[in-house]
């Protein structure tokens, strides 16, 4: 089921920005009098189309893509037939270069206004729900990759790259991880010492299977809710009341509390707990995977900041261009070595396994949404032939120079952009497979 779900979410929200991005150049040609032949959703084959005026509507079988089918365009297609007759008025290059470079952008502005308004909407709905950094006053947990880079359980982070932050998560920010020669300031027994990211850490982190958790704050914590039919409900433990010990083993924080329970997974163990002021005392068994069933409520202070329209505007818009300038910082890490392109590169299954995941939440469904529409947008400004950045440089030359290059160029490199885009595709989807398997 979870696949399932995961497949669902990925073939709706690409389908929306595909519809949307072709879309864009539909509105745009049809805006300067040019003749639109098809617009798609999906590959072929086809499943079903409705014709209106002169445009063919249709849905393609292969839902991963779309089209859009202008005369006297050398597209995916590569229908040079039409090329061979001399240009009709009503033809893509028939009409004046700027008309064309506004349809050949028209699908990535449709994809940046797409994102915009999620990221929008989303902000002013939610708001910023934050961890304030002095609120994190216990410090962090540091698991095995923290340890590895050199921070220690109890340290507190106070800046990051020499400067003072607000926001405890920042930690984990793109600018942190996809930045050169970063470094957290952190205090550690009344000292100030420098912590340095390695500029390739960002692939041990992305590592599904092996990196696990980061760091997260030190949290003191109460019972919040118990499963039902598990040790702690039949022991007696109780919504809100505080763990203070294991087997006398004194516990404040719930990484304390994890570390004292995990190592007696299937063996009796007591329980000291603070209820409404009073100590109690129970006995049970830990569960065969380190568990007592219960779940815990933090109680370290979550700050919520709203946000007028216009402010959320603002920010929803700095949030949707930050997915932009995050796989620019991305795409250098790839080319400076930092970071192998295996590791980076996904395809529709990394996609849908690493974004989507396996529960449908409408929320969060929105969110990747956005985002892929932004990056979706990135990647089609790549001046790649055969993308709509391609096509947009041949155009400005055009413009700055007076001079059209030749159909016979226009479909060479065509067909150049075409292999580059279908290695690249059968690359992310082997790379997908292979993580998946090994």
């Amino acid at each position: 089921m979870e696949i399932l779900i995961m497949a669902g979410q990925l073939i709706l929200g690409l389908s929306i920005l595909v519809g949307l991005h072709e879309l864009g150049h539909l509105l745009a040609a049809k805006m300067f009098g040019m003749r639109v032949e098809q617009y798609f959703i999906g590959f072929p084959p086809k499943v079903f189309s409705i014709k209106r005026g002169e445009t063919e509507y249709g849905l393609g079988a292969v839902p991963l893509g779309g089209f859009v089918k202008i005369s006297g365009m050398i597209d995916e297609s590569l229908d040079t037939e039409q090329m061979k007759a001399p240009p009709k008025p009503w033809e893509f290059r028939a009409k004046p270069a700027w008309q064309r470079l506004v349809v050949m952008l028209g699908g990535i502005i449709v994809n940046i206004i797409t994102g915009i308004v999620v990221f929008v909407a989303l902000t002013y709905k939610n708001g910023n729900t934050f961890l304030a950094a002095e609120d994190a006053k216990y410090g962090i947990v540091a698991y095995d990759l923290a340890r590895e880079i050199g921070l220690q359980t109890g340290d507190r982070i106070v800046k990051i790259n020499g400067k003072p932050f607000s926001d405890f998560y920042a930690i984990r920010s793109s600018d942190v991880f996809l930045g050169n020669n970063s470094y957290y300031t952190v205090e550690r027994n009344g000292q100030l010492v420098d912590v340095y990211i390695p500029n390739n850490f960002i692939e041990k982190l992305s590592d599904k299977k092996s990196a696990g958790p980061f760091v997260e704050p030190i949290q003191p914590f109460k019972v919040k809710e118990l499963a039902p039919d598990q040790p702690a409900a039949r022991a007696g433990l109780r919504k809100d009341d505080i763990i203070t010990s294991v087997n006398g083993r004194p516990i404040r924080f719930y990484h304390e509390f994890q570390d004292a329970v995990k190592p007696l997974a299937g063996k009796p163990i007591v329980l000291g707990v603070e209820r409404n002021g009073n100590p109690v005392t129970l006995n049970l068994t830990v569960t065969p995977e380190g568990t007592i069933g219960f779940y815990p409520e933090f109680l370290l202070k979550y700050t919520t900041q709203e946000y007028t329209f216009g402010e959320a505007v603002v920010v929803g818009t700095q949030r949707a261009f930050q997915v932009v300038y995050d796989n620019i910082k991305g795409f250098g890490k790839i080319f400076r070595g930092d970071v192998s392109a295996s590791k980076a590169i996904s395809g529709p299954i990394g996609i849908a396994q690493n974004l989507f995941g396996g529960v449908w939440v409408w929320e969060r469904f929105w969110a990747i949404t956005g985002l892929l529409s932004m990056a979706l947008a990135f990647m089609n400004a790549l001046p790649i032939p055969a993308l709509d950045g391609g096509h947009s440089v041949l155009l400005l030359y055009e413009i700055v120079s007076g001079r059209k290059p030749s159909d016979r160029f226009l479909e060479a490199a065509q067909r150049v952009g075409m292999v580059i885009l279908l290695g690249l595709m059968a690359f992310a989807i082997f790379n997908d497979v292979f993580k998946a398997v090994f």
